[in-house]
This record gives structure tokens, sequence and C-alpha cells, in this order.
């Protein structure tokens, strides 16, 4: 479980809890049942409408991606790499071939599968690039979900206060409750859609945005260490490489580990 985010929500929900107390509302001033057809609804289906259905369907499991922290850390993975490297420096790349089918990255197997068949590095590198490529244009369809839905949620939101102006208008010549409602249902549109904007949608992208990133760097950090173990790299220069990658901190720390 991802406890930053889960910790941030609700932080940001109670936030808003206090301060609507603290400023003297109503929770119930602040619920409209035409204002949540008309922002979360409004948004929902548009968003839909804008992209494929695919997409849509698999939102569910990109919101688990979200909630989850991710198991890979680039450590364990040099370390690994590393390894092989150590292997293939002493018995040959042949000697990998047993340690590939015990493993479960297809990424880091496809990888030195080619490498193990005498592939040109040239070429092992633009396969492996294209397939860095392909997962960033995937993450960046159900990423484009939640973009939509930041941009969809604040538009109904003004759509929804432009339908009370409207109503609140066309009564101000009536009773002062009529009024005083449309210029509620105005005003609460507004507020759901900043709120579907800026507490829901936008971290969730940006989360996506952050989960894609590592994982992009990870298979980055697998795609140098198996060029440098087919060009035939001491280990120590292969881990010097691959620790390029990290910050400073989770330097020491690899190599530390290394060292033991």
């Amino acid at each position: 479980m991802d406890l930053a985010y889960i910790i941030g929500m609700a932080i940001a929900l109670g936030v808003l809890v206090l301060g609507v107390f603290a400023g003297g509302v109503s929770p119930m001033a602040l619920f409209d049942l035409a204002s949540v057809f008309i922002t979360f609804g409004g948004a929902a289906a548009t968003v839909i409408m804008q992209n494929p259905m695919a997409i849509s369907m698999k939102v569910p499991t990109v919101f688990q991606i979200v909630l989850r922290e991710p198991v890979i850390s680039a450590k364990e993975k040099i370390l690994q790499i590393v390894s092989f490297a150590e292997k293939a420096r002493r018995d040959g790349l042949l000697a990998l071939e047993d340690d590939m089918d015990q493993l479960d990255d297809k990424f880091l197997k496809k990888a030195l599968q080619l490498v193990v068949d005498g592939t040109d590095p040239e070429i092992v590198r633009k396969v492996m690039e294209i397939e860095i490529g392909s997962l960033e244009a995937r993450h960046a369809e159900n990423r484009g979900w939640w973009d939509s839905v930041s941009t969809m949620g604040p538009a109904f939101g003004m759509l929804g206060t432009l339908i009370g102006l409207v109503g609140m208008l066309s009564n101000l010549g009536g009773d002062a409750q009529s009024l005083g409602k449309a210029m509620a249902a105005a005003l609460i549109t507004t507020l759901y859609g900043s709120f579907l904007a800026n507490v829901i949608s936008i971290p969730i992208a940006n989360k996506l945005r952050i989960r894609t990133s590592k994982e992009v760097q990870i298979k980055q950090i697998l795609l140098e260490g198996t060029l440098s173990i087919q060009s035939g790299d001491n280990p120590r220069i292969v881990l010097e490489k691959l620790v390029s990658y990290l910050d400073p901190a989770e330097r020491a720390a690899v190599v530390e580990n290394q060292a033991d």
C-alpha cells in the first residue's frame, strides 16, 4: 500500500472537513444532487467519449497501481546484473542460460536472450528501446484518462455554474428561497469540479507519471547492464556505471551491499 497517497488523501479530506466546520458551513449545504450529476456524470461521460473503451475498462486496474507501493527496486536489479556480469566474465555468456530460465523479469530475460544469441549490440539496444517506448506509450494512454478528468471536471463545474446562474437570473423576480437554491447550485458545481480535478484526478495522474518514470529507469538500468555484460566489462565497472542512475544515498547502499 502506498502510504504517501493514503496519508495525503486523508489529510486533504480532513483539512476540507475542518475548513467547512471552522467556516460555520453546514455539511449538507455542500451537497446538491443536480451538481453531482452535472459535474461527475458529465465529466465521466465526456472522458469515456474521448478515450478508447478498453482504456476506460482498465481504470480500476490502473487505480490499483496508484495504491500499491512498487515492489521492484533498482538496487536489487543492479546487484542482479552485477552477479550476472561476474558469472559471464568467469564462465562465458552461455553460462547465463541457466539463470535466464528462472527469471521473472521478461524485459531482462529478452535482453539476455538476445545477448546470448550473439545479436549485435546496436540491434539489442534498438530492440529493447522499442520495448521501453511501447511501455511509455501504454502508460501514457492510461494516464491520459485521468488527465482528461482533470480537464473535464472543472469544465463541467463551470457549465453547472452557468446553468445555476441562468436559473438564478430567471428567478430574480421570484421568491428568495428559489433564488438562493439556484445560487448555491451555481457555486457548488464549481466546488465539485475543483475537487474532482485537484484532489482526485491530478494526484492520480502525477502518481502514475512517477510510477512510469521509475519503471523506465529500471529498464534502462537493465539494458545498460546487459550491454555491459555483452561487452565483457569488469563487474566493478558495471556496478559503477549502473549506480550512476541512482541518487547518492541509494548509491552508497548498493555499493555497501555489494562489498558485503
